[in-house]
């Protein structure tokens, strides 16, 4: 049973009967909502070196607990949250050397998540479509955000499948090779405003950051920086997936003096490396879907020298916060102009755009928009409980927010 007091109708209490309390309910009014957020467990959140999706889970989540809002984040045990913590594992499986059946652990995650899942308001997943079917049957306010490229043809089937899947894509350019998805927003990442500043002077290398992949296409950045006659330093982890690639097209052309492999490097070290950079490196091959180093360079006020691939248009505005190329000779004229390049109307632009503050706003709006209105699950004969519950929820609501005086039950004091 909902107690609701007159006015606007803003304030609910629920009435919870195994522990005979009243407890705060949000109505789609209140500014106060209680999130979880279900990060993958692969790396702690924040990441301790490479790690995009699980970086932005941090952000979103320390900046909801900065806004006052009740937050419990679903992660490895090696995590560091303002939020309530809850973890099946005591490290990031990456960086467990004992761990073999990586999807194991997320499953028993899931578990948790759903036993718990009558505490939230909202349930925020960042762990791809694992947990479709059961996020179907429950029937509860839920939204994914899909971190990683869209253009593989099995996705198409998936979808059409799960096509009542509340969805958030980070950019416009993720989203194009599922139309039939339901897309509820497109959400850009954001960084806490005070995580890097802006170096105003540039300095005298090249920087590529993030990992070595044949789509990453450190090969161009190599042959950019050898063109240019401008030292390149190289920070960037290398997967398994990835090592062999690695030392038969990269690592050969490492030999070079002007070319300096740093490695893989945390959050604490890439002010420095990214803020005295003179250009930020980013000749992608792949579909992007965010990239997330563009506004880490952006936040230093580092001009990013991009291929216009996936979502680089949206996030790079031409001359502005950097340069859009499509050849090497166009990349090494770009490096020439940075130059005189405006660092500090840079980090404006970054102030304006991509702030975690701007990112959580965003998700609150759809966190709002899935409370109100919750998505009927459809598609498959397993749903239909699911969906008559969803229909008493929404009388439920409807009974609480009539403007009548306060009830409770007869037996509560």
């Amino acid at each position: 049973m909902m107690l609701t007091f007159p006015g606007d109708g803003s304030r609910i209490l629920v009435w919870h009967e195994n522990c005979g309390t009243w407890e705060p309910r949000f109505n789609g009014r209140n500014p106060r909502v209680r999130i979880a957020q279900v990060a993958p467990l692969y790396e702690a959140v924040p990441p301790k070196y490479y790690g995009g999706t699980e970086r932005v889970v941090s952000y979103l989540t320390e900046e909801l607990v900065r806004q006052g809002h009740e937050v419990t984040l679903f992660a490895s045990g090696d995590s560091i949250t303002a939020a309530e913590l809850v973890s099946v594992c005591p490290q990031a499986l990456r960086l467990d050397p004992k761990c073999v059946d990586r999807l194991a652990l997320h499953f028993v995650m899931l578990e948790k998540v759903f036993q718990s899942a009558d505490r939230f308001d909202v349930i925020h997943f960042h762990i791809d479509y694992l947990h479709y079917p059961l996020s179907r049957r429950a029937a509860i306010p839920q939204v994914t955000t899909l971190h990683g490229r869209l253009d593989q043809p099995e996705l198409g089937c998936l979808y059409d499948e799960f096509a009542d899947m509340p969805v958030v894509s980070i950019s416009a350019a993720q989203r194009r090779p599922l139309p039939q998805a339901n897309w509820m927003a497109t959400v850009h990442h954001g960084l806490p405003a005070q995580l890097l500043r802006c170096r105003e002077k540039p300095g005298d290398y090249l920087a590529f950051l993030g990992r070595i992949s044949p789509e990453k296409r450190v090969d161009r950045a190599i042959e950019i920086a050898r063109r240019s006659g401008r030292r390149l330093r190289i920070a960037a982890k290398v997967d398994d997936a990835d090592r062999d690639y690695f030392h038969s097209t990269i690592e050969p052309l490492l030999g070079d003096p002007l070319i300096e492999f740093v490695g893989e490097i945390g959050e604490k070290d890439k002010g420095e490396f990214l803020g005295n950079a003179q250009a930020v490196l980013f000749p992608i091959d792949w579909p992007e879907p965010f990239g997330l180093v563009m506004i880490e360079a952006m936040a230093c006020g580092t001009p990013v020298i991009a291929w216009p691939r996936g979502s680089v248009s949206e996030v790079i505005e031409d001359g502005v916060t950097g340069y859009i190329v499509e050849t090497i000779d166009e990349a090494v004229r770009a490096v020439a102009r940075s130059g005189d390049f405006d660092r500090r109307h840079c980090r404006r632009v970054f102030e304006e755009r991509f702030t975690a503050t701007r990112m959580a706003d965003d998700y609150l709006a759809v966190y709002r928009r899935l409370i109100r209105h919750p998505v009927r699950p459809r598609g498959s004969s397993a749903a239909k409980s699911a969906e008559r519950r969803f229909v008493g929820a929404e009388a439920a609501v409807a009974v609480a927010n009539e403007p009548t005086r306060p009830r409770r039950p007869q037996h509560a004091a």
